[in-house]
């Protein structure tokens, strides 16, 4: 595009100086054509005026002088005309004409000792003119004085700016039509055959083996020739990939790349569907003035099942939280995702700020959060939250069980604790339906959980799912252990699961990380120079920890275990750093701006406990961040 522009712009700039060039050239030969037209007709009238004027001045006769210079002084363009004796004093003279030719009449005398007529231009008070001089014969020999004819030269300038301002009009209609031809040439020629060009690379880079049409004018055959080839060897290479995946597929010690887990659900799910419902969309959509930006929240559980999303396709139901979502999707609301390389699709549901703040913030956060995690806050159960709870799981089920009333036997995977009664909704509308549900935080103790007002209906929404997963085998006895207090069921320790109402949920540990480097090693260079001096970081030791700034990470116990460190070994003082990169989270929650404000003070009290002029132990970033940036520890850093 930059070339584009220069080329544009240099045409443009060339054409200027050629029209400016031959503007100059026309004015010129303008201005001297109307100046010598002027000259010739001011030289005629004042011939045929000398006739009438000669015999008055012979006789003196200054009244017929006035007559005379009265009765022509206003015509054509006549500024002024006068009339003086051969001594170079004005006899009469017309109203009009300017007084520095009555009060400084040099040119004058130059006429009457030449004896021949003479003309100047001259700007006189900013008006231009022309003054003549035509010499008065008395008896067809002696000088007996002088006829100055003042001719007004504005026109003269007039027709040189009429000149200007036509070619510069031109000049303008011009450069607009040339502009927009380029411009409709980049946008219905180039840019459509370089964009069937991308779309030719993307439809190869995310595995959809159509054969390429590249089409084109014949300067851009060779580059289609090579792109269909590179088509040809990706299909090829990834058909090899998929093979050598599917031969490895019962290997354990073989790594858990995409290609393998797209085999695996090939193998297994028979290439069905997958339905995802979580409460966190993978990519949101914002407009910051006149820029959209995508962005993906920060979080273990959305970066954990985005790649197995990527890798097997389906359809991510989560709410739209950000202020251009609406703008990005089609008319059911949807989108395909990841931008770069679309490979499944993301559902928008759309929640009042009522239900984000009974839903989200309130039950799920205020509450059920804290209660799963056993920290040191306090659970907080409202019965509105629990109403906008129920409501919120409610309106997912409704556009869930819409999206699959065509699909048989579905798969539906839910996650978190923020759909704990999804499950049920959905199995009582479609016993077909083979339900997931999958908790991301740990499960307390039976009596822990005992303090949840609304525990019975939640224990009994998570037993509509055929499988609950947990992280740990300690949260899966917890939870047989909490349904065996709390409601009526049968629990089968053999099988490990538990029947209610005549329905069986397998209760497994499913130890879920996010993805690292999809199987392959990552070879970073390492850290600029540049980069850790703007982050004031000069130290041989550096210590790095990264996550959402949220109160069950420890992040102040951390910082005071740092202090402990420096206090006992002041040998690595101005030797060690530590960055911690936080992405803020839940700020509009009242525990969350109180945890922001603890950790802020931790570092500063520790920094200004140990700090020098050169150094400070605890760097702190609160600054979004994505997985894939985080491939290079310092890569957040640079967003900054």
């Amino acid at each position: 595009m930059k070339q584009i522009l220069l080329i544009t712009f240099g045409t443009i700039a060339a054409v200027s100086i050629i029209v400016i060039g031959f503007t100059f050239t026309q004015v010129n030969e303008e201005r001297l054509n109307l100046a010598a037209d002027l000259q010739y007709r001011t030289r005629l009238l004042a011939d045929s005026l000398s006739e009438a004027v000669e015999p008055s001045l012979a006789r003196n006769s200054t009244t017929t002088l006035r007559r005379i210079v009265d009765r022509f002084a206003d015509r054509e363009r006549i500024v002024g005309l006068a009339v003086f004796n051969n001594r170079g004093v004005s006899l009469v003279a017309s109203k009009e004409i300017p007084k520095r030719v009555i009060d400084n009449p040099d040119f004058v005398f130059e006429a009457l000792n030449r004896g021949e007529a003479a003309g100047r231009f001259e700007k006189i008070e900013g008006v231009p003119l022309y003054l003549f001089v035509s010499p008065l014969f008395e008896k067809k020999s002696a000088v007996s004085g002088a006829l100055v004819m003042v001719q007004s030269a504005s026109h003269i300038d007039a027709a040189v700016a009429d000149i200007w301002k036509q070619n510069i009009v031109r000049l303008l209609v011009q450069i607009f039509i040339f502009s927009a031809a380029v411009v409709l040439l980049i946008r219905w020629a180039l840019y459509k055959i370089l964009a069937r060009f991308a779309d030719s690379v993307k439809s190869a880079r995310v595995s959809k083996t159509s054969k390429p049409h590249i089409g084109g004018p014949f300067f851009l055959k060779p580059l289609a020739n090579e792109i269909a080839k590179m088509h040809l060897s990706l299909t090829q290479a990834r058909f090899a990939a998929s093979e050598e995946a599917r031969m490895r597929l019962q290997k354990l010690e073989s790594p858990w790349t995409a290609e393998r887990l797209k085999e695996f659900v090939k193998a297994h799910l028979k290439n069905r569907k997958i339905f995802l419902a979580f409460n966190r969309e993978p990519y949101t959509h914002q407009r910051i003035g006149t820029d959209l930006r995508v962005t993906s929240p920060a979080g273990g559980a959305s970066t954990a099942l985005e790649p197995v999303m990527e890798a097997c396709g389906g359809l991510w139901f989560a709410h739209g939280s950000g202020n251009a979502d609406r703008d990005t999707v089609d008319a059911t609301d949807k989108i395909e995702v990841p931008p770069e390389h679309p490979s499944y699709t993301l559902k928008r549901l759309w929640l009042t700020e009522a239900e984000v703040k009974g839903f989200h913030r309130g039950f799920a956060t205020e509450g059920l959060w804290p209660l799963c995690h056993i920290v040191h806050i306090r659970p907080i159960f409202r019965k509105e939250d629990w109403l906008m709870y129920r409501r919120v799981n409610a309106k997912y089920a409704k556009t869930i069980l819409e999206e699959i009333k065509s699909v048989q036997e579905p798969i539906v995977l839910l996650q978190d604790y923020h759909f704990t009664l999804l499950s049920r909704m959905i199995k009582d509308n479609r016993p077909d339906a083979q339900v997931g549900f999958f908790l991301h935080v740990p499960w307390p103790s039976a009596e822990s959980f005992s303090i949840c007002p609304w525990r019975k209906e939640i224990l009994d929404g998570m037993l509509g799912a055929d499988v609950i997963g947990f992280n740990t085998q300690q949260s899966c006895n917890n939870f047989i252990e909490t349904v065996g207090k709390e409601i009526e069921s049968l629990v089968d320790f053999e099988q490990v699961s538990i029947t209610r109402n005549d329905h069986t949920s397998y209760i497994r540990s499913f130890p879920v990380s996010i993805t690292f480097a999809n199987g392959h090693e990552l070879d970073q260079p390492p850290p600029s120079k540049k980069t850790l001096e703007r982050l004031g970081i000069n130290t041989p030791y550096l210590g790095l920890g990264v996550e959402r700034l949220d109160y069950i990470k420890g992040i102040p116990e951390r910082f005071r275990a740092i202090e402990i460190f420096l206090e006992t070994h002041p040998e690595f003082r101005e030797k060690f750093t530590f960055l911690e990169i936080s992405a803020p989270h839940r700020q509009g929650i009242k525990a969350y701006q109180e945890y922001r404000e603890l950790v802020v003070q931790e570092a500063e009290r520790i920094n200004k406990k140990f700090a020098t002029k050169r150094w400070k132990p605890i760097v702190l970033e609160l600054i979004q961040y994505i997985h894939p940036e985080l491939e290079h520890p310092l890569l957040p850093s640079l967003r900054g």
